[in-house]
């Protein structure tokens, strides 16, 4: 069984004392504190649940850290139903983003909500009375998650706090900034402390999405490339990749799923090839008093096309959407005759072309949609079903990790020709969908990594990563020492002594 990465939408409330008469007339017998809270085993699952819940977390203004890498690289537009429509991906795209106006604040804000969780529950679980194994196996998990969150504040925007413990709030608007580098080891520090307890496997029809020592692993060699430590990347990618990439199952069971179009079958959930997952659910009471909230897989709605109608039996029964996340011609192009074209792209252009399908234009089309997690009314939802889908997301992936390693390996100066290791690795992934070998190169892995993880948010931080965004992006708006980290949102700026990034006019 495999590492999952769980989305539990958590009903995780802190009651806070108000200052109003109705508030001061209510039983206090009835309120719950955060000191007296944190008694039982229960309470210790409750508040680990709440920190899983950030991992999944969407915003109500219904975009995820997934749709903002896809409308930042160059194979995806924002879409919609104009240039104003989720407006944060649209100043995304076109590059136009500042402090006060973008994504960012959303990106900020899931993640030190998450390690405000986090060390919450580290700091009260040693004083609650539980089994001793499940106790040391939530810590890690916690610690897990923690290491992620900072994983993606360090990478999104360079210099951050890192807030140990909990924090009384008059204290908060004096916390500063810490280098990269110190970022960086606390994450390898975090990372390395929950992998030692952790569990191997896990039963996934009872705990499917929880961490366990291979998605941790995976984590930490993906944190140890961003680093640039290539050898040391790709030991702990060995561990989870196993002896035989592409031929036998590794030690904590991961495979490469054989029908590459089976990854996106919301029935395929916790599959063999998932190493971390957000999970998504059908069975949500998501409505829009709060979409974000919903536990169903909001790309699946915002993907689909406008409109939508059938004409002939034939045609795929895709629910009418927004429009959003629309791939560019220029990739079309380049993945036309690539066997995964059909898995990733909903060619509606082609289905209007031959009268098999009728469709609405939206902004920015291209007649090109995102396939992957595209809505179908074969999987709607009975509640709302527009914000239920229960198809999953995947956060790390086993052909992730394949080229991961062999992009460690390259870097690292090892042999990687014909029966090397590294040449096993990507040559599994073009096997699986019937492509035939190529030599390891940077070109090679970096076309790879394109065509196989397109729309999964892993382009844009490839692009960053490479030295490559400017001259990739700059059709976009992308400038040069400046668009490769986000600003720093206006409102942490506010009276505290966070200082702005440099490349957005600070002193950081």
């Amino acid at each position: 069984m495999k590492n999952k990465f769980f989305y539990i939408a958590a009903s995780f409330v802190v009651v806070m004392l108000g200052a109003c008469k109705k508030d001061l007339e209510v039983n206090p017998q009835n309120r719950i504190t955060l000191d007296n809270y944190y008694k039982t085993q229960g309470d210790a699952f409750a508040a680990l649940v709440a920190v899983y819940d950030r991992f999944g977390f969407q915003a109500g203004g219904l975009y995820d850290k997934s749709a903002i890498m896809s409308v930042a690289g160059d194979d995806q537009l924002a879409g919609g139903g104009g240039p104003t429509d989720i407006n944060d991906l649209q100043v995304m795209q076109t590059y136009t983003l500042n402090a006060n106006t973008g994504p960012q604040g959303y990106l900020w804000n899931r993640g030190y909500s998450g390690i405000y969780r986090a060390n919450v529950l580290l700091s009260k679980i040693d004083g609650i009375a539980m089994d001793a194994t499940l106790k040391a196996r939530y810590i890690a998990e916690t610690k897990a998650m923690r290491a992620a969150f900072y994983f993606d504040l360090v990478t999104f925007f360079k210099n951050v706090p890192i807030i140990e413990g909990t924090v009384d709030p008059k204290d908060l608007y004096n916390i500063t900034q810490s280098p990269p580098a110190a970022v960086y080891a606390y994450i390898e520090k975090d990372l390395n402390e929950a992998i030692t307890g952790l569990p191997a496997t896990i039963p996934v029809a009872s705990e499917g999405g929880r961490f366990t020592k291979g998605g941790a692993q995976a984590l930490l060699g993906k944190v140890l490339l961003y680093e640039k430590k290539w050898q040391a990347s790709a030991d702990q990618f060995a561990i989870v990749n196993g002896s035989a990439p592409g031929v036998s199952a590794s030690v904590y069971g991961y495979k490469l799923v054989a029908n590459f179009a089976d990854l996106w079958k919301p029935t395929n959930k916790f599959n063999s090839e998932s190493i971390i997952e957000f999970v998504h659910s059908g069975n949500s009471n998501g409505n829009w008093n709060d979409a974000g909230a919903s536990e169903g897989n909001l790309l699946s709605i915002t993907t689909g096309p406008r409109g939508y109608s059938t004409i002939l039996p034939s045609a795929p029964d895709y629910m009418s959407g927004y429009s959003f996340l629309v791939f560019t011609k220029e990739f079309f192009d380049f993945i036309h005759f690539d066997p995964r074209n059909a898995a990733t792209v909903a060619n509606l252009d082609s289905l209007k072309t031959n009268g098999i399908a009728n469709y609405t234009a939206g902004y920015n089309n291209t007649g090109y949609f995102f396939g992957k997690y595209i809505g179908r009314v074969s999987n709607k939802a009975a509640n709302t079903p527009e914000l239920n889908f229960g198809v999953d997301e995947y956060e790390i992936r086993l052909a992730d990790t394949y080229l991961m390693e062999a992009e460690a390996l390259l870097n690292a100066g090892v042999a990687v020709g014909v029966g090397s290791r590294g040449y096993a690795l990507l040559n599994a992934v073009r096997a699986r969908v019937g492509l035939n070998p190529v030599a390891v190169t940077q070109a090679n892995i970096e076309k790879e990594r394109r065509l196989e993880l397109a729309g999964e948010g892993q382009r844009f931080p490839d692009l960053v990563r490479w030295g490559k965004a400017a001259s990739t992006l700059a059709f976009k708006g992308f400038v040069s020492g400046r668009h490769e980290v986000f600003p720093i949102p206006q409102a942490e700026l506010n009276n505290t002594k966070i200082e702005q990034n440099k490349e957005w006019g600070g002193t950081k």
